[in-house]
């Protein structure tokens, strides 16, 4: 018995069959696992010669009276579903690079019976820095929907323990990039530290850095500068002297 397949009977002894009784002129459950198992085919990209990096947070986009029907089972279809893609990779040595993620959402484009599945590779982060009563938080950096402070002298982005910004990529080296963060003098009318001065320092990482798209060794940032490792974005943000509590 093929995956699909058995994807379905796990799915209707999970639900008891309403689901499938509900979706019967609709969307099919494993139509949708079918093509998220060709989203991390088509999108695995190549660690070594045993190990594929593929997308593990996934939307799956569906017309507005589908998802409304799918609602009330959202979570149990989910769950399968993860599982299933677990099994997929499994067998195909594939790696996730954190942990499998599926929402649903509705499109207008899309008529009743039609979907679409868009899947990108999120890296778990996890970082040492926290807001604080005692800093001004004027800047930030953005990475796969969290925020980490940036403070004076800065912060080390890695994949081992000792970074200060921990990313669960595989393409990103233990101490792979340095963030160097300076306080310039401020103006004699202005109390407190002026303006933050930002660079970004690959620290002979293996696969190095971009910044805007560039492949560079060191550059100044600003406010929206990106900066690329592995498959991980990094995005500054400038902030108005926002104030965070924990």
């Amino acid at each position: 018995m093929g995956g699909l397949q058995r994807f379905e009977q796990k799915l209707e002894q999970a639900i008891s069959g309403v689901f499938a009784r509900t979706f019967r002129s609709a969307v099919q459950p494993v139509e949708i696992a079918a093509a998220l198992q060709r989203e991390l085919d088509n999108k695995a990209q190549i660690l070594s010669r045993e190990r594929r990096l593929v997308p593990n947070a996934f939307t799956v986009e569906l017309s507005s009276s589908d998802l409304d029907r799918l609602a009330p089972y959202d979570s149990a279809l989910a769950a399968e579903l993860t599982d299933q893609l677990q099994e997929h990779a499994d067998l195909q040595s594939y790696v996730f690079p954190g942990p499998i993620r599926i929402q649903f959402v509705s499109a207008d484009d899309l008529g009743t019976g039609r979907f679409r599945v868009l899947g990108k590779a999120e890296a778990t982060v996890s970082g040492h820095a926290r807001y604080n009563t005692r800093h001004r938080t004027r800047a930030v950096l953005e990475v796969n929907g969290t925020r980490h402070p940036l403070q004076p002298p800065g912060l080390v982005v890695g994949r081992g323990s000792e970074a200060d910004l921990r990313i669960n990529d595989p393409g990103v080296s233990r101490r792979h990039a340095e963030f160097l963060v300076t306080a310039q003098p401020a103006p004699s009318a202005a109390p407190g530290a002026g303006p933050l001065q930002i660079e970004v320092h690959d620290m002979g990482s293996t696969n190095g850095i971009t910044v805007d798209g560039r492949k560079v060794s060191r550059a100044a940032l600003g406010d929206g500068s990106r900066v690329q490792i592995g498959h991980t974005s990094l995005v500054v943000r400038l902030l108005e002297e926002e104030v965070t509590d924990v």
